[in-house]
């Protein structure tokens, strides 16, 4: 591997393009109701600004690997590269490793504005090593956000700890507020050198969570909290969660799906613990969305995730491949600013484009029966455009319109099908495996797309789109909407046509 202090393919600006609407998410209406320093904190923060995230990347580094309670969602694996969720790690790193680390992916990959410490353990769980990473990195990469999440059992003890260093961003796990459901979640909790197990360990968790976020508030930290959607278990109780969190100060709420596949040897996985459908997830969210700004782009990532959400290159930064390289971290600093100003610029001028150019839906003339909201996937390899081949997507992002505004709503993870831009061979499964993956959208947007997965989209009742490659995903989304609106396809929803899965 070649790796370079300044990576010049990595410092092109996204290409500029127009918001759709007034009301559209991805122009940070999510956040604009907040002050203008909390704003300012988040701007260029991948993982709590849904825009953000299309042109900057996050790290993170693998120095926690002890966990101080056992939750029936997690298994950690190490050594492991072929899984993608929380708790997993290729290699564990010393903090002198993770800082080594840190400084050559930021010279590399000159968009990464931020590193977290997010297990594969409990960072507080692991003190020193956590905040020895974080003494060495506020001296020597200044220009890095530094963030950490926590189950927050440990948290009230470290919080002036915390404050001594670059970090004003906290992501907290919190999946209840009733010790009842926190012991179908949590069979244990280790407090004060001893395993204290159920209902017991579940109320001194949700007091600990509770006292750390309020003092992490107080003292102008910022605070994400996530939460585990768990059908049959807290579904029905993380609306009540999402109100506490936001009583105590905490601005983003993120609710995420449980990962159960058998495969990763979790308790729920081996006892058949279901994960929520997209329809479930996407209703929750909503309904607590009328309580609290709600994050939607998480991809739950690795702990030792590196690069863009949604991707990770972290097999190109193994310490075996960095070891030897020599950054010069103060000339590739002057290089991530210039980097930095010509997204910064890139963003400026989008919005500049949509205060004086964007399509108003409001204004269309469709009848208010006609007026059904219209989900559409979106193949995109990041900038926040339509720039990726249908059969190169290992993930589509699924946007909403309707006759007021374009919002964003998920993401929906698919295998890759296809090895080249025309012919992908014998994927047939795959292919329907995907086409199952987009249930209830109603258009494709794409590059390109070859004529196998076309005509099986549309006999799935998808419409396949590729007359908006490299648009603004905003201004794509809701130019379509209008072409559906005059073509009058919007007076019933069509029926859902999916095969079973080959």
């Amino acid at each position: 591997m070649e790796l370079t202090v300044l990576g010049q393919s990595q410092t092109t600006a996204p290409a500029a393009g127009g918001c759709a609407s007034s009301g559209c998410g991805s122009n940070d209406d999510q956040l604009n109701h907040l002050p203008e320093h909390i704003r300012a904190k988040v701007h260029n923060h991948p993982c709590y600004s849904e825009e953000a995230h299309h042109h900057y990347a996050r790290m993170h580094v693998a120095v926690a690997p002890a966990c101080n309670i056992q939750c029936h969602y997690c298994n950690r694996k190490y050594d492991c590269s072929n899984e993608s969720r929380p708790g997993v790690v290729s290699e564990l790193l010393t903090p002198d490793q993770a800082v080594k680390k840190v400084m050559t992916v930021a010279a590399n990959i000159p968009q990464m504005t931020v590193l977290g410490i997010a297990g594969p353990g409990d960072p507080l769980a692991n003190p020193e090593r956590t905040f020895d990473t974080f003494r060495q990195l506020t001296e020597k990469a200044p220009d890095i956000k530094l963030c950490v999440s926590t189950n927050g059992l440990a948290l009230p003890e470290l919080v002036d700890e915390l404050c001594k260093h670059n970090i004003d961003h906290v992501t907290m796990t919190i999946n209840c507020v009733d010790p009842d459901i926190g012991a179908q979640i949590y069979p244990w909790i280790f407090w004060k050198n001893r395993r204290v197990y159920g209902r017991k360990g579940a109320e001194i968790l949700i007091k600990q969570q509770q006292k750390g976020l309020q003092m992490l508030v107080d003292r102008g930290i910022l605070v994400k909290v996530n939460s585990v959607m768990i059908p049959g278990v807290n579904d029905k109780h993380l609306e009540e969660v999402s109100k506490a969190v936001k009583a105590k100060g905490a601005f983003l709420h993120n609710v995420m799906p449980l990962i159960a596949e058998a495969e990763h040897g979790t308790f729920y996985g081996v006892m058949g613990q279901r994960g929520p459908t997209h329809d479930e997830l996407q209703e929750l969210q909503d309904a607590c969305s009328g309580d609290m700004n709600m994050m939607r782009h998480c991809r739950q990532c690795r702990a030792d995730a590196v690069g863009m959400l949604g991707e990770d290159r972290g097999d190109e930064f193994t310490m075996d491949k960095i070891e030897a390289v020599d950054v010069d971290y103060a000339a590739a600093m002057v290089k991530r600013a210039e980097v930095h100003a010509a997204i910064e610029a890139t963003l400026a001028a989008k919005q500049q484009k949509k205060n004086e150019t964007f399509i108003s839906l409001s204004s269309l003339s469709i009848p208010k029966k006609e007026s059904r909201p219209v989900l559409m996937a979106i193949a995109t390899s990041g900038g926040g455009i339509i720039n990726q081949h249908f059969g190169h997507a290992r993930e589509f992002l699924i946007y909403e319109a309707n006759a007021h505004d374009v919002r964003f709503i998920s993401h929906r993870k698919t295998d890759l099908y296809c090895s080249g831009d025309d012919t992908c061979g014998d994927g047939e499964s795959v292919l329907q495996k995907t086409i199952n993956a987009l249930k209830g959208c109603e258009v494709v947007l794409c590059s390109k797309i070859g004529y196998e997965p076309w005509g099986m989209l549309e006999e799935a009742g998808i419409m396949p789109n590729g007359e908006h490659a490299m648009e603004a995903i905003e201004d794509a989304v809701a130019a379509v909407y209008k072409e559906m609106g005059e073509k009058g396809l919007l007076d019933k929803k069509p029926e859902t046509k999916q095969r079973a899965t080959a």
